[in-house]
């Protein structure tokens, strides 16, 4: 067990969080222009299914970033990590909860299956776990930084799969006319 002033080294995971932080900034690059393909089609009919479907992709995208530049900080003390990494945890959860009664309130896409596991019922899950790790790291700091890293992944793969749903969803609504233009 590592004393509360020391940390584990945190270096060992500089090329992974480099990896998770970069891609994440340019996935989220990359969901800027997805939503103007989506203005451009006209497929939102509400501020509500952005809400629901669009801008919590673009927060995965960034929550990944900032596990990332957090675990990649100069930090002096292996609490204030933990305290955080918690607070992204708990923000995470509470926006989840956001997030779902977005879902629930708008009209203009009835979600199936697939889409309440992917944007409702996988982020509060990994959020949690984040949360989770950032407590576990205080006593079992090697453990929690690999369910931290599984988190961050998790983050990354949800904004993944749900940027990628997005330009289906479009590509395959979007009126003939519109798309042979």
């Amino acid at each position: 067990m590592m004393g509360e002033g020391s940390l584990p080294s945190l270096t060992e995971w500089e090329s992974f969080y480099v990896i998770v932080g970069s891609s994440a900034g340019a996935l989220t690059g990359l969901q800027f222009v997805v939503i103007a393909l989506i203005a451009e089609a006209q497929a939102a009919r509400s501020m509500l299914e952005i809400r629901a479907f669009g801008t919590p992709t673009v927060v995965h995208f960034c929550a990944a970033l900032l596990v990332s530049a957090i675990l990649s900080a100069p930090w002096h003390a292996l609490l204030s990590v933990a305290l955080a990494l918690g607070g992204c945890g708990a923000a995470g959860v509470a926006y989840s909860v956001l997030v779902i009664r977005h879902a629930v309130r708008q009209t203009g896409y009835a979600p199936d299956r697939e889409d309440w596991t992917w944007y409702a019922a996988l982020p509060p899950v990994a959020y949690t776990v984040l949360f989770g790790g950032a407590v576990m790291l205080i006593n079992h700091p090697t453990s929690a930084l690999f369910v931290i890293a599984a988190t961050a992944l998790l983050l990354l793969f949800i904004g993944i799969h749900n940027a990628w749903d997005t330009v289906t969803y479009v590509a395959l609504t979007r009126p003939k006319g519109a798309r042979e233009n």
